[in-house]
């Protein structure tokens, strides 16, 4: 039903543009809210929920969301196939940017920032935004709240779950407003300002032009999009503390500092090969691979440059980030910063052990030893990313897609990426993807979003068992 609600906000800018789009906008309110209000009445609510009955209720919750997301495109006729329509809904929800519009500026303008909303709606959570308006869900919430939120450890701000998902979705709102005023100022008009917002704050990527961030060749709005890909890429209860008015949160956060130096070091390496290779200028050099790197890193997707033309070492560097993506608790995809830091430590740890084999080498981050339980459940969540990872591979290249595709495609969309490598880079999109193979990546966006476990969790028998 509030799904159905957000499906009205793209309306005014249908009827301002006469763009004649909003029959269809309308009438898929209609057939999503009537369709909740079914559910609604024949749902019991007079029991908690159970840890797998969260699971199911957040997989199963965003597949219909991304269902009932598509009619507006199929109704509209923007985007006539299943398939297709399907695709590009799940990868607006997942945050994911993956695109098979060729030409994004034929869209009607309601049907373009509908698109651009799945973003906002899908960036923090459907299922947490539930939390924070519908009491009745803080009844066994913090089920739906585990499964929902990215990253190895939930942050509960508050003792009560849904005063935690209220203040996030506060903070994620306050930001978004902030944002779009900075691009007004830059010259982005009301429509292009909130929809390049979704897209950034919401790590998405959608675009309302054919060229993405490049269409508008602004310093200015490159800079004010480079800041808040940061500030989406970094834990939410960083900036909850920061209007609070810790100030030292982030410099006392290990995550947040080693988020920074990856981007940094990431930075120079890359600026270093483009500059020889493509551009010839330090200041070209700087403004595009800076860009591409926080872009890239945050899981965003926005481009101003085709790194599909770069060097070999610097397609690398993209690639490997790709795996890595934001800090948990934001609105980024991929492994998660927190994951990654934490391998580095064991790796470390697991040297000076063979060094020293008598001795007791505990993992610490910030001077705090982590749990046993808590390093062996990332290096499964590592080992099980990798699989799915390598399995998405060998359909997609059994599809008929070579293996330099294969592997942007699949890392693209299960780490919630958006552009790929290849025939799936920033300069093209996913249009000449197989049918079947859209189904797959749409499959991957939804695990890489809800952290691989909350689906797979799923396909065991011991779920549906009573």
């Amino acid at each position: 039903m509030f799904a159905a609600t957000t499906m009205l906000l793209p309306i005014p800018f249908s009827l301002y543009y006469g763009s004649g789009d909003h029959e269809a906008l309308l009438l898929s309110a209609g057939i999503t809210f009537a369709c909740g209000l079914l559910a609604y009445k024949s749902t019991n609510l007079d029991h908690d929920l159970r840890p797998k009955e969260g699971f199911a209720v957040v997989t199963f919750g965003w597949l219909s969301l991304s269902i009932f997301g598509s009619l507006p495109f199929l109704l509209s006729g923007a985007i006539p196939g299943i398939s297709d329509a399907f695709f590009e809904t799940m990868s607006g929800f997942t945050t994911t940017g993956a695109s098979i519009l060729t030409d994004v500026e034929s869209l009607p303008r309601g049907i373009l920032f509908w698109r651009s909303l799945t973003h906002w709606i899908g960036g923090m959570g459907i299922i947490v935004l539930s939390l924070a308006i519908l009491p009745f869900l803080g009844v066994g919430g913090m089920q739906l709240f585990k499964a929902e939120i990215p990253g190895p450890v939930v942050d509960k701000l508050t003792p009560r779950i849904t005063e935690t998902a209220k203040i996030l979705w506060g903070v994620y709102v306050a930001l978004s407003a902030v944002e779009t005023l900075l691009l007004l100022a830059g010259g982005m008009d009301l429509f292009d300002a909130p929809c390049h917002t979704f897209g950034t704050m919401e790590t998405g990527g959608f675009s309302t032009r054919n060229g993405s961030i490049a269409a508008f060749d602004s310093v200015y709005i490159e800079g004010v999009i480079i800041l808040f890909m940061l500030i989406a890429g970094t834990n939410f209860s960083l900036h909850f503390h920061l209007f609070r008015g810790d100030f030292r949160a982030y410099a006392r956060n290990h995550e947040f500092l080693f988020y920074l130096t990856t981007i940094g070091v990431a930075s120079v390496l890359v600026c270093v090969l483009t500059y020889f290779s493509v551009y010839g200028t330090i200041p070209t050099a700087i403004r595009n691979t800076v860009f591409q790197i926080v872009s890239i890193i945050t899981t965003t997707g926005y481009a101003t440059a085709d790194f599909g033309q770069w060097s070999f070492g610097a397609q690398f560097v993209i690639f490997t980030l790709m795996f890595v993506g934001g800090c948990a608790g934001s609105t980024g995809g991929g492994m998660k910063i927190m994951r990654v830091h934490l391998l580095v430590k064991f790796v470390f740890s697991e040297i000076t052990r063979l060094v020293h084999p008598r001795a007791v080498v505990p993992v610490r981050i910030a001077g705090s030893a982590i749990p046993r339980e808590v390093t062996t459940n990332v290096l499964g969540f590592f080992v099980l990313f990798m699989l799915v990872f390598a399995i998405g591979v060998f359909i997609m290249s059994e599809l008929g897609m070579d293996m330099a595709t294969s592997f942007g495609a699949v890392i693209a969309c299960l780490g919630n990426v958006g552009p790929g490598l290849g025939d799936v880079g920033p300069a093209s999109n996913f249009a000449n993807v197989p049918e079947l193979g859209k189904w797959v990546l749409a499959l991957l966006m939804l695990m890489g979003r809800l952290e691989l476990y909350t689906v797979i969790v799923l396909f065991s028998p011991h779920s549906w068992k009573k």
